[in-house]
């Protein structure tokens, strides 16, 4: 019996890479000795996820799931193993130089994702999704999308001052967006002019201000899950609903699978070393750009940091470089205020 253990101990296990499709999954499962094992599609359902599992449970004892996209196509897949209790890691997609001198496909790719979890090239925990994060998520998304629409329709509106009648322009050019929303009857000229530009500056005043009461609508509830989901990260000087949203969002409802603030910090984009080409940075550009906002606010209002300012400019660096070294501060303090409150909820859930 003994011996019958230590043979089964000893075999080989099974790593499964999966590529994923809005419609379809490709599976590969190889050993841990590297030998593959086969491929098979299913189709992206709750049907297919339990196809997948009970394909790759015969060819032996499974050790991981590497799957690409658990963010997007992948992301169910990812839940389904996770509540049957599988080890998921997280595969991002190939190099784009390697797979056009191999050739690609989705049994190369996911062949790919298998060996990279065998390799331990893959290592990440990719988020569950399933908590108040994910709702701060798709709020943030409601959110940012109603801001965009403001933009284009203020913008639209102001369009339509600057090629209106002289009569009209004069009177408007100089309202604020506020005052151009609200305005009940702008002036004009003629009656053909009149007809024009009332109905355009009614249509477009009201979409603005149905927009405004759309991210007044967002706002609120944002503001209450951020401080229920991370109380200390609120208190931070300059760490509003809307910069917290976007770093939580980073975290996501498994904050504890960034094991060291480091990571956080260049999941951000905000290492030492610069990450940015022309107009694009490297990392998490929301949270990036969060960063940044909580550190212009810190440069105008916050003491100590108007100290640092003062003695790095007295040090030959330039702002640039003063707001990245502050953002990689910011990150390190943002990251420990975050694990604080995961570890006094852990503290809770341990003493119930």
């Amino acid at each position: 019996m003994a011996k019958q253990e230590s043979t089964q101990s000893l075999a080989p296990k099974v790593i499964v890479g999966v590529d994923t499709h809005k419609y379809v999954h490709v599976a590969v499962a190889i050993d841990t000795r590297g030998v593959r094992l086969g491929d098979c599609a299913f189709v992206a359902d709750s049907g297919g996820y339990q196809a997948l599992l009970a394909w790759a449970a015969t060819h032996g004892p499974l050790e991981a799931f590497g799957v690409e996209g658990t963010g997007s196509d992948g992301d169910g897949l990812a839940r389904a193993l996770r509540r049957a209790g599988r080890r998921v890691v997280e595969v991002n997609r190939g190099d784009r130089r390697t797979r056009r001198v191999a050739g690609t496909s989705d049994a190369i790719d996911a062949e790919v994702a298998a060996r990279s979890v065998l390799a331990g090239q893959a290592t990440a925990i990719p988020k569950t999704a399933d908590g108040a994060v994910e709702m701060i998520r798709e709020l943030t998304i409601a959110r940012d999308t109603a801001v965009k629409a403001r933009s284009a329709a203020m913008i639209t509106l102001k369009q339509i001052v600057v090629h209106a009648p002289s009569v009209v322009r004069e009177a408007l050019h100089a309202l604020t967006d506020h005052r151009l929303l609200t305005l009940r009857r702008p002036p004009t000229g003629s009656a053909r002019d009149t007809r024009r530009v009332r109905q355009v500056h009614a249509a477009l005043a009201r979409r603005g201000l149905a927009l405004a009461k759309e991210l007044a609508m967002h706002d609120r509830p944002l503001a209450r899950l951020t401080i229920a989901t991370s109380p200390t990260l609120r208190e931070g000087f300059g760490v509003g609903a809307n910069v917290a949203a976007e770093l939580l969002i980073v975290f996501g409802d498994n904050p504890e699978r960034i094991r060291w603030e480091a990571a956080f910090a260049k999941l951000c984009g905000a290492c030492p070393i610069p990450a940015s080409s022309g107009r694009t940075t490297g990392g998490h550009r929301q949270a990036n750009a969060a960063l940044y906002r909580a550190v212009i606010v810190r440069m105008q209002y916050h003491q100590p940091t108007l100290d640092y300012v003062v003695r790095r400019t007295a040090d030959g660096r330039t702002k640039r470089e003063i707001s990245r070294c502050l953002k990689r501060f910011l990150a390190r303090e943002i990251y420990q205020r975050v694990m604080t409150d995961v570890r006094a909820r852990l503290d809770v859930a341990h003493a119930a």
